[in-house]
């Protein structure tokens, strides 16, 4: 992909900004990091240069003085709510996350669940924790949220969620994902500080949408899809445009809490150093854009992605068909449909060519590769041999992998493993492959290349296994595929 982010000028802006934002409050600053802290994938999508783990390395240059707090929403405990980039739920990211960050030398001793309401997997979620040395607070409800701000900030309202107690001046707020209640907490703890005597600040690090970029600009539009299920509205800033006659980009749930934060300001310091919600803000990747056009590129088709992932949620009953359908009106704003994305179009076809699922890939260089199901392999599994022959520059006629390596592996699946499909997934082919690559030069040639499928995209013509859907994300592919599955059966593994 070509770049069009440059990351080292985000890291020592961002860094700045963080660092005057702590100087501005006096005790303790509460800041809550939207998006993602350790893996922000979908930044990484929509902004081609941004690295992943940006947020982290500037969160390291402040460990000594912070502190981090994990919130999730209980009733996503209760779903099961699964992270779409990492295929994990929520509650097994918040201990991916605990993990990550200790790892790091970053403290963090504590989960606050919001929404509390003694869901059975969330009292079951608690106690783990609190048997590995986490502290678990609870958050709470408030009747006609957020718009009844006397009883928002009041003993009845922030006033009976639990005081999360720190002890760093800098206190970090994240989730594994959004709708997860960042934003109340810093609220409600603002609230308890003001109790105990501390003056807290609060300030937002929320990398979407954009402040700074047009309201119905590719990167912000793919934010709007990417939250569809949300229900967010991306919005101009009325505070802001009031205060001080600019047109700034904020979302509407930022907005409707305004209100309440201001009055919370007013009641802590006695006025509110903030005059918008784009105030609250220390974004600056607007400012690190240095190719428009490639980052519109890449943020168009992050959000075909997200109408696709939106029609096979609703496919298979995880998803509501009013999310694909919000997501098809933003592609029809944009001027975008699904042959914008040239592997949909390569994949039919090959599809309509065998009469079977097909898939294709398309390299870095743009060179389309397609993969057909045949009795030893699937279309995925196919698509990727020939991806990565094609890399090597290994010809189409030679076998990488010797038969006699595949049909042991069938037998097994069928004879042992009780499975009515042969054909190999992409995980055993890739064994398959390394199996080979031990006495096959040509083979370890193909090896090599696994690398330079990250960051490709790829469609497959039917809805994929999980076991072929979490390869292909391991790879660091960008998969879509149509919202049908290949046969009417009713249990999938």
């Amino acid at each position: 992909m070509k770049i069009g982010f440059d990351n080292n000028k985000y890291l020592e802006m961002q860094s700045q900004h963080i660092r005057d934002r702590i100087k501005q409050f006096g005790d303790k600053l509460y800041l809550e990091f939207g998006g993602k802290l350790f893996d922000d994938y979908h930044a990484s999508r929509v902004l081609p240069g941004f690295k992943p783990d940006s947020k982290l390395q500037m969160l390291m240059q402040l460990k000594d003085e912070a502190e981090i707090v994990i919130v999730i929403n209980a009733d996503d405990i209760e779903k099961n709510k699964v992270r779409g980039d990492l295929g994990i739920t929520y509650d097994l990211d918040v201990l991916r996350l605990i993990d990550l960050f200790k790892n790091r030398g970053l403290c963090v001793e504590s989960v606050v669940l919001t929404r509390y309401a003694e869901q059975p997997t969330a009292v079951k979620f608690e106690k783990k924790l609190t048997e590995n040395g986490i502290r678990v607070y609870h958050h709470y409800s408030i009747p006609n949220y957020p718009t009844d701000v006397d009883l928002i900030v009041s003993d009845d309202g922030y006033g009976k969620n639990d005081y999360v107690e720190t002890s760093r001046r800098l206190v970090v707020i994240t989730a594994p994902g959004p709708g997860s209640g960042k934003m109340a907490v810093c609220l409600s703890q603002l609230y308890h500080e003001h109790k105990h005597g501390v003056e807290a600040g609060y300030a937002k690090f929320e990398t979407f949408p954009i402040w700074n970029l047009p309201l119905k600009h590719p990167v912000n539009v793919a934010y709007e899809a990417a939250t569809a299920d949300l229900n967010d509205v991306n919005m101009i800033d009325p505070f802001h445009l009031e205060a001080y006659g600019k047109t700034t980009v904020n979302y509407n749930r930022d907005i409707e809490i305004f209100p309440v934060l201001n009055t919370m300001f007013e009641q802590i310091l006695g006025k509110s150093p903030y005059k918008s919600p784009t105030d609250m803000g220390v974004n600056m990747a607007g400012n690190c854009i240095i190719d428009d056009e490639a980052v519109c590129a890449a943020a168009n088709q992050e959000i075909i992605r997200r109408y696709y992932q939106a029609l096979c949620n609703n496919t298979k009953g995880v998803g509501s068909y009013d999310e694909a359908y919000k997501i098809g009106l933003l592609m029809k704003q944009n001027k975008l449909t699904t042959s914008d994305r040239p592997v949909v179009a390569a994949a039919l076809k090959r599809a309509e060519e065998t009469g079977a699922p097909a898939a294709a890939l398309e390299l870095g260089d743009g060179k389309l590769i397609t993969g057909k199901t045949s009795n030893l392999l699937g279309a995925c599994s196919a698509m990727l041999l020939n991806s990565l022959k094609s890399l090597a520059e290994i010809p189409d006629k030679v076998d990488i992998i010797d038969p006699a390596v595949i049909e042991p592996i069938q037998r097994l699946k069928v004879e042992h493993f009780g499975s009515a499909n042969p054909r190999l997934h992409t995980d055993e082919i890739l064994i398959a492959l390394s199996m080979s690559a031990v006495t096959n030069p040509t083979a370890k040639l193909a090896m090599d290349q696994i690398k330079n499928l990250r960051d490709t995209d790829a469609h497959a013509t039917v809805i994929l296994s999980e076991t072929d859907t979490r390869t292909l994300k391991k790879l660091g592919i960008r998969l879509t595929t149509e919202p049908e599955y290949e046969t009417d059966r009713l249990y999938r593994k």
